[in-house]
Protein backbone atom coordinates (compact mmCIF):
# COMPACT_ATOMS: atom_id res chain seq x y z
CA UNK A 1 0.00 0.00 0.00
CA UNK A 2 1.04 3.42 -0.72
CA UNK A 3 2.09 5.18 2.39
CA UNK A 4 -0.02 8.49 1.18
CA UNK A 5 -3.10 5.68 0.80
CA UNK A 6 -2.77 4.74 4.39
CA UNK A 7 -5.41 5.65 7.50
CA UNK A 8 -5.24 8.96 8.70
CA UNK A 9 -3.63 9.24 12.53
CA UNK A 10 -5.15 11.61 14.80
CA UNK A 11 -3.88 12.14 18.08
CA UNK A 12 -6.91 13.74 20.23
CA UNK A 13 -5.69 15.63 23.52
CA UNK A 14 -7.96 16.94 26.61
CA UNK A 15 -6.24 19.17 28.74
CA UNK A 16 -8.07 19.85 31.94
CA UNK A 17 -7.23 18.92 35.44
CA UNK A 18 -11.30 18.55 36.85
CA UNK A 19 -11.93 16.06 34.40
CA UNK A 20 -8.70 13.82 34.03
CA UNK A 21 -9.21 13.74 37.69
CA UNK A 22 -12.51 12.47 37.30
CA UNK A 23 -14.67 15.65 38.56
CA UNK A 24 -16.85 16.16 35.66
CA UNK A 25 -17.04 14.29 32.23
CA UNK A 26 -14.81 15.05 29.76
CA UNK A 27 -16.74 16.95 26.82
CA UNK A 28 -13.77 17.67 24.31
CA UNK A 29 -12.42 13.91 23.11
CA UNK A 30 -16.16 13.09 22.15
CA UNK A 31 -16.48 16.48 20.82
CA UNK A 32 -13.89 16.04 18.29
CA UNK A 33 -13.96 12.28 17.32
CA UNK A 34 -18.17 13.29 16.32
CA UNK A 35 -16.84 15.86 14.27
CA UNK A 36 -13.94 14.13 12.57
CA UNK A 37 -16.78 11.08 11.87
CA UNK A 38 -18.83 13.55 10.58
CA UNK A 39 -16.29 15.43 8.18
CA UNK A 40 -13.76 12.79 7.51
CA UNK A 41 -14.57 10.36 4.14
CA UNK A 42 -11.34 8.83 4.37
CA UNK A 43 -10.28 6.13 7.14
CA UNK A 44 -8.82 7.55 10.34
CA UNK A 45 -8.02 6.32 13.38
CA UNK A 46 -7.49 8.28 16.99
CA UNK A 47 -5.56 8.08 20.06
CA UNK A 48 -6.97 9.62 22.83
CA UNK A 49 -5.44 11.14 25.86
CA UNK A 50 -7.14 12.53 28.62
CA UNK A 51 -4.07 14.87 31.00
CA UNK A 52 -4.23 17.81 33.51
CA UNK A 53 -2.62 21.07 32.84
CA UNK A 54 0.62 20.32 33.58
CA UNK A 55 3.01 21.64 31.04
CA UNK A 56 6.05 19.11 31.51
CA UNK A 57 3.05 16.48 31.15
CA UNK A 58 1.00 17.84 27.84
CA UNK A 59 4.63 18.50 26.09
CA UNK A 60 5.16 14.36 26.80
CA UNK A 61 1.84 13.54 25.27
CA UNK A 62 2.24 15.64 22.16
CA UNK A 63 5.50 14.17 22.00
CA UNK A 64 4.73 10.79 22.20
CA UNK A 65 1.70 11.39 19.40
CA UNK A 66 3.71 12.18 16.79
CA UNK A 67 7.33 10.49 17.46
CA UNK A 68 6.38 7.43 19.09
CA UNK A 69 2.47 6.98 17.62
CA UNK A 70 3.25 9.29 14.20
CA UNK A 71 0.37 10.50 14.38
CA UNK A 72 -0.13 13.04 11.35
CA UNK A 73 -2.31 15.55 12.97
CA UNK A 74 -2.61 16.40 16.57
CA UNK A 75 -5.57 18.40 18.11
CA UNK A 76 -6.05 19.23 21.51
CA UNK A 77 -9.05 20.58 23.36
CA UNK A 78 -8.71 23.28 26.38
CA UNK A 79 -6.05 25.10 28.44
CA UNK A 80 -5.62 28.16 26.01
CA UNK A 81 -6.70 30.88 28.10
CA UNK A 82 -5.18 33.39 30.22
CA UNK A 83 -5.38 31.91 33.47
CA UNK A 84 -2.25 30.50 35.45
CA UNK A 85 -2.86 26.88 34.66
CA UNK A 86 -3.88 27.55 31.02
CA UNK A 87 -0.54 26.40 29.76
CA UNK A 88 -0.96 24.41 26.55
CA UNK A 89 -0.12 26.63 23.88
CA UNK A 90 3.32 26.90 25.92
CA UNK A 91 3.66 22.96 25.89
CA UNK A 92 2.76 23.04 21.86
CA UNK A 93 5.03 25.92 20.88
CA UNK A 94 8.35 23.91 23.01
CA UNK A 95 7.94 20.67 21.05
CA UNK A 96 7.19 22.77 17.81
CA UNK A 97 9.79 22.76 14.55
CA UNK A 98 7.71 25.47 12.57
CA UNK A 99 4.55 27.89 13.80
CA UNK A 100 1.45 28.33 11.55
CA UNK A 101 -0.05 31.48 12.73
CA UNK A 102 -2.64 31.83 10.89
CA UNK A 103 -4.53 28.84 12.18
CA UNK A 104 -5.11 30.95 15.53
CA UNK A 105 -5.89 33.86 13.72
CA UNK A 106 -8.50 32.40 12.10
CA UNK A 107 -10.06 30.84 15.24
CA UNK A 108 -10.09 33.86 17.14
CA UNK A 109 -12.18 35.97 14.03
CA UNK A 110 -14.47 32.88 13.98
CA UNK A 111 -14.91 33.01 18.03
CA UNK A 112 -15.04 36.61 18.16
CA UNK A 113 -18.38 36.70 16.24
CA UNK A 114 -20.15 35.22 19.42
CA UNK A 115 -17.91 36.13 22.66
CA UNK A 116 -15.82 39.62 22.95
CA UNK A 117 -13.88 37.37 25.07
CA UNK A 118 -12.51 35.14 22.09
CA UNK A 119 -9.90 37.79 21.85
CA UNK A 120 -7.98 35.91 24.90
CA UNK A 121 -7.80 32.97 23.19
CA UNK A 122 -4.20 31.72 22.82
CA UNK A 123 -4.54 29.10 20.62
CA UNK A 124 -1.86 28.08 18.43
CA UNK A 125 -1.12 25.51 15.84
CA UNK A 126 2.80 24.27 14.74
CA UNK A 127 4.32 21.93 12.88
CA UNK A 128 6.36 18.87 14.55
CA UNK A 129 8.24 16.52 12.25
CA UNK A 130 9.00 12.69 12.72
CA UNK A 131 11.97 11.38 14.14
CA UNK A 132 13.19 10.54 10.67
CA UNK A 133 12.51 13.72 8.99
CA UNK A 134 10.27 12.50 5.99
CA UNK A 135 7.23 13.61 7.16
CA UNK A 136 5.59 15.09 10.30
CA UNK A 137 2.20 16.33 12.37
CA UNK A 138 0.12 19.23 12.26
CA UNK A 139 -0.49 20.03 15.81
CA UNK A 140 -3.37 22.56 16.31
CA UNK A 141 -5.02 24.02 19.45
CA UNK A 142 -9.08 24.26 19.52
CA UNK A 143 -11.33 25.86 22.29
CA UNK A 144 -12.84 23.50 25.18
CA UNK A 145 -16.55 23.16 23.95
CA UNK A 146 -17.92 21.38 21.36
CA UNK A 147 -19.88 23.78 19.84
CA UNK A 148 -16.32 26.04 19.38
CA UNK A 149 -15.23 22.73 18.05
CA UNK A 150 -17.74 22.52 15.77
CA UNK A 151 -17.75 25.82 14.87
CA UNK A 152 -13.90 26.62 14.38
CA UNK A 153 -13.38 23.68 12.37
CA UNK A 154 -16.09 23.86 9.93
CA UNK A 155 -16.17 27.46 10.12
CA UNK A 156 -19.77 29.54 9.97
CA UNK A 157 -23.19 30.06 7.20
CA UNK A 158 -25.66 32.14 7.43
CA UNK A 159 -29.30 30.80 6.94
CA UNK A 160 -29.07 30.30 3.00
CA UNK A 161 -25.88 28.03 4.03
CA UNK A 162 -23.62 30.73 2.27
CA UNK A 163 -20.29 30.62 3.81
CA UNK A 164 -19.90 33.97 6.46
CA UNK A 165 -16.74 32.17 7.71
CA UNK A 166 -14.14 30.01 6.66
CA UNK A 167 -13.46 27.04 9.27
CA UNK A 168 -9.41 26.33 9.90
CA UNK A 169 -10.43 22.35 9.01
CA UNK A 170 -10.60 23.75 5.44
CA UNK A 171 -6.74 23.54 5.26
CA UNK A 172 -5.89 20.72 7.50
CA UNK A 173 -5.49 18.37 4.35
CA UNK A 174 -3.35 19.93 2.15
CA UNK A 175 -1.13 20.84 5.00
CA UNK A 176 -0.78 16.95 5.81
CA UNK A 177 -0.23 16.82 2.29
CA UNK A 178 3.08 19.09 2.54
CA UNK A 179 4.67 17.39 5.56
CA UNK A 180 4.17 14.17 3.74
CA UNK A 181 1.00 12.92 5.64
CA UNK A 182 -1.71 10.89 3.78
CA UNK A 183 -4.37 11.85 0.99
CA UNK A 184 -7.16 13.15 3.69
CA UNK A 185 -10.56 13.69 1.79
CA UNK A 186 -13.49 15.18 3.70
CA UNK A 187 -17.30 15.79 3.08
CA UNK A 188 -18.03 18.65 1.64
CA UNK A 189 -21.46 18.89 2.98
CA UNK A 190 -19.55 19.29 6.43
CA UNK A 191 -15.97 21.16 5.09
CA UNK A 192 -14.78 21.68 1.78
CA UNK A 193 -11.29 21.14 1.78
CA UNK A 194 -9.04 23.44 0.18
CA UNK A 195 -5.92 21.66 -2.45
CA UNK A 196 -4.45 23.68 -5.53
CA UNK A 197 -5.66 21.90 -9.05
CA UNK A 198 -2.16 20.52 -9.11
CA UNK A 199 -2.54 18.43 -5.78
CA UNK A 200 -5.87 17.46 -6.48
CA UNK A 201 -6.40 13.58 -6.85
CA UNK A 202 -8.98 11.47 -8.84
CA UNK A 203 -11.66 10.30 -6.19
CA UNK A 204 -11.26 6.91 -7.80
CA UNK A 205 -7.81 6.75 -7.32
CA UNK A 206 -8.48 6.82 -3.33
CA UNK A 207 -8.66 3.00 -1.66
CA UNK A 208 -9.78 3.86 1.73
CA UNK A 209 -13.13 6.08 1.33
CA UNK A 210 -15.31 5.13 3.70
CA UNK A 211 -18.70 6.59 3.11
CA UNK A 212 -20.57 6.96 -0.03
Amino acid sequence: MNMRDRPLRVGLVSTSDRASSGVYKDEGLPGLKTWLDAALLTAWEGLERLIPDEQAVIEKALIDLVDSERCDLVLTTGGTGPALRDVTPEATLAVAHKEMPGFGEQMRQISLRFVATAILSRQVAVIRYHPDRTSGALIVNLPGQPKAIKETLEGLRDAEGKSIAGGIFAAVPYCIDLIGGPYVETDEAVCKAFRPKTALRPRDTLPLIRKP
